[in-house]
């Protein structure tokens, strides 16, 4: 009997060790299966966690080469105003854009001016006949990998050379942030920071002309902010220098111009996108001198000393069916102007050299669209107006200047063809009544040839 218990005993003890063994290899095998678990959800959430990044970034992708499709072919090929990230981006790359026009004009160039405004910059039409418009050349590259440089000079048909633009720019400052410094066209409005051969239409608006001086650039520093949004949101501030137009050289220390500047767009599905935007520009004049006619029509030389402060507002909606722009596309554009000027009007400074107050508020505004109708070829229609506004002489002046009462305005018709990216040929006509009284019948040719490679140009 007891044998039989030993027995029974040591049978026991041997089936139980394995199946001990046994519920501890269980134990840790649903261990493993949980820590397996875990980490699949893990790294399910994570995978989860990146492609809900990448799709944000194909978003946003998208829609900054949507807002690139909507560039016009030529504009592609524009100026190097935007640092290169290619694999050669420390060689220089350069750029030459050729142009030239034939204008058939029904009144004098020479005695070209806008009724009722002060002049400043390049604003006559232009020669009579054959004549070499503006050519540039473009020489831009990355300095090392935090500083970015480009240089534009300005052939002109008169043989002479200029720095229209010779600036350097951040890329490395991060949370949105860049700065720019040297010599550049502003930020402000739209029309201002694009080159002429980007231009829709032969010449810029009246507005760009009575209260740019045609474009206005500057010798000086720029800040500007892009928001981490979906939405483009783009602040911008300037100071500079302000010797040209509406400001003047005024041989001092210190800042002559300050402009501040914002920008937001988005795009509308597929087919729409749009920016808007306001801007300010102060500048101060010293002795800006400018020709003008005394109350009798006699030509005489006056000067100014004092402040201007601009006001601008611009809009841009662009279409293209399912955002591609090859075969159609139709873009609407305007800008609205206001300035006013405070100071001291120095009349005929050769011989009267007569001083007395002088205020003035105007205004002006332009609108035009562009509509490609099939590929290559585009049709556009601008007008053009400018409110005289109110402009005080002082009660000396006011017996020399007769007070403007005339508003000046132009409408123009253009057509163009660009076999390509890299040319552009267009047709331009315009009845321009920018002198009171006076009605100028404008024909343009012009051609518009881009050579080497060229970044492009905004929105």
């Amino acid at each position: 009997m007891f044998r039989r218990k030993i027995i029974a005993s040591g049978i026991a003890l041997m089936l139980g060790a394995p199946l001990s063994a046994f519920a501890a290899d269980g134990a840790d095998m649903l261990q493993i299966r949980n820590e397996i678990k875990a980490l699949r959800q893990s790294y399910e959430a994570r995978i989860e966690a990146l492609e809900q990044r990448l799709q944000r970034a194909e978003a946003m992708a998208g829609k900054a080469e949507n807002r690139a499709a909507q560039l016009e072919p030529i504009a592609t090929q524009a100026t190097a105003s935007t640092p290169s990230n290619a694999a050669n981006a420390f060689n220089p790359a350069i750029a030459l854009i050729l142009s030239g026009t034939y204008a058939n004009l029904s009144q004098d160039p020479a005695d070209y001016r806008i009724s009722g405004f002060i002049p400043g910059g390049e604003i006559a039409p232009g020669t009579r006949g054959f004549s070499l418009a503006e050519s540039e050349l473009v020489v831009s590259a990355n300095i090392d990998p935090n500083f970015y440089g480009y240089l534009t000079l300005a052939l002109s048909p008169e043989n002479t050379l200029g720095v229209e633009e010779a600036a350097i720019q951040t890329t490395t400052l991060g949370h949105g942030l860049s700065a720019k410094a040297g010599r550049f066209y502003s930020g402000i409005g739209y029309l201002n920071e694009q080159h002429p051969h980007a231009w829709d239409f032969v010449d810029a608006p009246l507005a760009y002309k009575a209260f740019l001086g045609r474009q206005y650039g500057n010798d000086g520093v720029q800040l500007k902010w892009i928001a981490p949004t979906d939405t483009f949101v783009e602040l911008g501030a300037e100071a500079g220098r302000g010797s040209n137009f509406p400001g003047s050289e005024r041989n001092k220390n210190g800042i002559g111009s300050y402009a501040l500047f914002a920008h937001a767009g988005d795009d509308i599905g597929t087919d729409h996108s749009w920016r808007a935007g306001i801007s300010w520009l102060h500048n101060t004049a010293k002795a800006r001198a400018y020709d003008d006619l005394d109350i009798a029509g006699n030509p005489v030389s006056n000067a100014l000393d004092g402040g201007s402060k601009l006001w601008l507002a611009d809009f841009v909606w662009k279409w293209a069916p399912n955002g591609n722009v090859a075969d159609r596309n139709f873009k609407l554009q305007g800008e609205y102007f206001r300035r006013q000027e405070n100071g001291d009007l120095t009349f005929d400074t050769a011989f009267a050299n007569s001083i007395d107050r002088y205020s003035a508020t105007q205004t002006g505004w332009y609108l035009q669209g562009v509509y490609q109708f099939m590929p290559h070829w585009r049709v556009g229609l601008r007008a053009d107006r400018l409110d005289s506004g109110t402009v005080d002489y002082g009660a000396v002046n006011s017996a020399n200047l007769s007070a403007p009462v005339y508003n000046p305005s132009r409408n123009s018709l253009m057509f163009d063809y660009s076999p390509s990216e890299y040319s552009r040929l267009r047709l331009q006509l315009a009845q321009d009544k920018s002198r009171q009284g006076v009605t100028d019948n404008q024909l343009f040719l012009q051609y518009i040839m881009s050579l080497g490679a060229h970044g492009a140009h905004k929105f």
